[in-house]
């Protein structure tokens, strides 16, 4: 079986539906397993926010999710991460889980398996595409091979829109006050990247 992980963080749910939606597009493909793995709140957010009705229920729906450990990163052969836009890059709790994964960097354990991103912003211009960019630095020094979300298999990304997609990640706008709910249109892409990461791990596992 080809392995596929799907490590995320996401404080509205957000990134959570999305989640589900990549995971949809990589159990397509025949002799594919799919794990989802949850990256946890840091304590005092979570009491910061618990009267925020929103993010109360978001949390709780996570909760019977496994937390994300380094072994479900060298179980899998490929990896796409769900990350929300925090001031044009990852938040904190995501970058804590990647910097705290320096042994598997001086082993290289990760060298050689494919992954991608997801992302979620308040707005077109939040940091969809910076934080897919910026992203990419980190996952490059561990070896990971990135795959992106080409024009050719997403026409949904050639418009005007406010939805999500770009040739760097599937993504999704939450709107300025979180409001929002991922289109149609960006859960489409996002079951694409996970079929198309799949079928990549796939193929060169084999």
């Amino acid at each position: 079986m080809t392995k596929i992980l799907i490590p995320f963080y996401s404080a509205y749910g957000h990134i959570h539906t999305m989640a589900k939606a990549v995971a949809e597009g990589a159990k397509d493909v025949e002799g594919v397993e799919v794990k989802i793995v949850r990256i946890p709140e840091f304590d005092e957010v979570q009491k910061a926010m618990s009267g925020q009705d929103a993010y109360v229920q978001a949390q709780d729906a996570q909760e019977d999710l496994p937390v994300a450990t380094h072994d479900d990163l060298k179980w899998a052969d490929g990896i796409i991460w769900g990350i929300p836009t925090r001031y044009g890059s990852m938040p904190a709790q995501m970058k804590q889980y990647i910097d705290s994964a320096g042994g598997l960097w001086m082993n290289g354990d990760l060298e050689g398996k494919v992954t991608s991103t997801f992302i979620s912003s308040g707005s077109i211009h939040g940091g969809q595409e910076t934080t897919a960019i910026t992203t990419i630095v980190p996952l490059l020094h561990f070896g990971l091979i990135y795959v992106g979300l080409p024009y050719g298999e997403n026409p949904e990304q050639l418009t005007t829109d406010g939805i999500g997609g770009s040739p760097y990640a599937a993504s999704t706008v939450a709107g300025p006050d979180g409001s929002n709910q991922p289109d149609e249109r960006d859960l489409t892409m996002a079951k694409r990247l996970g079929k198309r990461v799949a079928s990549v791990s796939k193929s060169l596992r084999g």
